[in-house]
C-alpha cells in the first residue's frame, strides 16, 4: 500500500482518459499496486474503444466515449490520450470541478501551469490550486528520469550544462509502435523485409536518431521538450542543456547517457553520496564488482526508481562527470508520476 494512500479517510471519483492505451493501462496498474483511494472508477476513451471491458481490482468496467459531459462529478482526471484530445477536453474537465494531471504536452510549458516532478518539485503543485487551473501537466518521459537523477546535483552544486543522448523505447510511441517492433523483428528473422507505418523507417534491429519533428534550429520537438521542461521543473532558466534523442528497438525503457557540468566541482564521492540519498533513485554503481557498474531496461521494466549507473568525472572537463540514467518510461516517465501526483492532490483533499 501507498504510504500516501493509507492515510486517506475518504475516496475519489477517478477518470482515466485514454484508458485503453498502453499508458492508460499502465496508469490502471499503478493505481491498484499504490492503493489509490479510487470510490468511483471512470474509464474514457475514443469512440473505437467504446465498449472494450477492462478488469480493475476484479471488477469489469466498460470504456465510455470521451465526451463534454464525460466529468460530472470527477474529482482527478488522468489524461493520456494525446495533446490534442487534452487541449480540448482537459479544461472541460477542470471546469466541472476536477483536478487534471495530463501526460500530454499540451500544457507543460504554460507558464501559470505547474509542470511537476514530485521528487523534484512537488511544491509546484500547489500551483494548480493558488491559480485557479486546477491542470497539473506531467513532464516527457525523458526529462522526468533525468531531473530525478539531477536534481541531488542540482541542489548541492548548480548544474551549469547538460549534454544527453537518450536511447528510447518503442513503448513511448505507445501500442502500434510495440507492435510494429514485433512484427518487423519476426518478418527480419524469417528473411523478409521490415515494413515501416508507425516510424519512418525500420526499427527492428536499428535506430532512429530521431523523435517527434524537427524545428527549425535542427533540433527535434522531443530534444526541445528535454531542454525547455528541465530548465521549468529545476527552477532555473540559465541552465544549458543540448539533447539528442534516439528511438532504439527496445520495448520498455528509457536509457540516457548524461554529461553535466556543475558550477562547483563535484567529488565522485560526493555525487554518489548524494545520489544514494536522493528520493527516487537508486545507485547500481559498483565498478569492484562485475556487473554492478549499470543497469539495462530490460532488467527494471516493470519498477517506479530511476536508476543511475557508470558514474563517473569526465576526463574532458574540470566540473564534469558523466552519469548513465535508466527507467521505465511506461511507469515513472508516466504512469507512476501522474499517480504520484494524484496522490498529493488526494492529501490536500483536493
Amino acid at each position: 500500500m501507498s504510504p500516501r494512500a493509507q492515510h486517506h479517510s475518504r475516496t475519489f471519483h477517478v477518470a482515466v482518459v485514454g484508458a485503453t492505451g498502453a499508458v492508460g493501462q499502465e496508469m490502471l496498474r499503478v493505481l491498484a499496486e499504490r492503493d489509490f483511494p479510487v470510490g468511483k472508477l471512470t474509464l474514457l476513451a475514443s469512440a473505437r474503444s467504446a465498449g472494450t471491458k477492462v478488469e480493475w481490482r476484479g471488477q469489469s468496467y466498460a470504456v465510455e466515449v470521451l465526451e463534454a459531459g464525460s466529468f460530472a462529478g470527477v474529482e482527478i482526471a488522468l489524461f493520456s490520450a494525446g495533446a490534442s484530445v487534452s487541449r480540448d477536453f482537459a479544461p472541460r474537465a477542470a471546469a466541472a470541478g476536477a483536478i487534471v494531471i495530463d501526460n500530454t504536452s499540451a500544457f507543460r510549458m504554460v507558464p501559470e501551469i505547474p509542470l511537476v516532478v514530485p521528487e523534484v518539485n512537488a511544491a509546484a503543485a500547489a500551483l494548480a490550486f493558488e491559480n485557479g487551473t486546477r491542470i497539473i501537466a506531467n513532464p516527457n518521459c525523458s526529462t522526468i528520469q533525468m531531473v530525478v537523477a539531477l536534481c541531488p546535483l542540482h541542489r548541492a552544486a548548480g548544474i551549469e550544462r547538460i549534454v544527453v543522448a537518450t536511447y528510447q523505447s518503442v513503448s513511448g510511441k505507445g501500442r502500434l509502435a510495440m507492435d510494429e517492433l514485433a512484427e518487423q523483428s519476426r518478418a527480419v528473422l524469417a528473411g523478409g523485409a521490415p515494413e515501416p507505418k508507425v516510424f519512418p523507417r525500420p526499427i527492428a534491429f536499428n535506430l532512429l536518431p530521431h523523435i517527434d519533428d524537427f524545428t527549425p534550429n535542427g533540433y527535434t520537438k522531443e530534444e526541445m521538450k528535454m531542454v525547455n521542461e528541465t530548465r521549468k521543473i529545476l527552477g532555473d532558466e540559465t541552465i544549458r542543456v543540448s539533447a539528442t534523442t534516439v528511438r532504439v528497438p527496445v520495448m520498455v525503457g528509457h536509457s540516457e547517457a548524461v554529461n553535466v557540468v556543475t558550477r562547483r566541482k563535484v567529488s565522485l564521492d560526493e555525487a554518489r553520496a548524494l545520489l544514494r540519498e536522493a528520493p527516487g533513485v537508486r545507485l547500481l554503481d559498483d565498478p569492484a564488482r562485475p556487473g554492478q557498474e549499470y543497469t539495462t531496461p530490460h532488467e527494471i521494466a516493470g519498477t517506479d526508481l530511476t536508476y543511475v549507473g557508470r558514474l563517473r568525472e569526465d576526463l574532458s572537463h574540470e566540473r564534469g562527470l558523466d552519469l548513465w540514467v535508466v527507467a521505465d518510461n511506461l511507469r515513472k516517465g508516466a504512469a507512476t508520476n501522474a499517480v504520484q501526483i494524484a496522490e498529493m492532490c488526494a492529501e490536500r483533499h483536493l
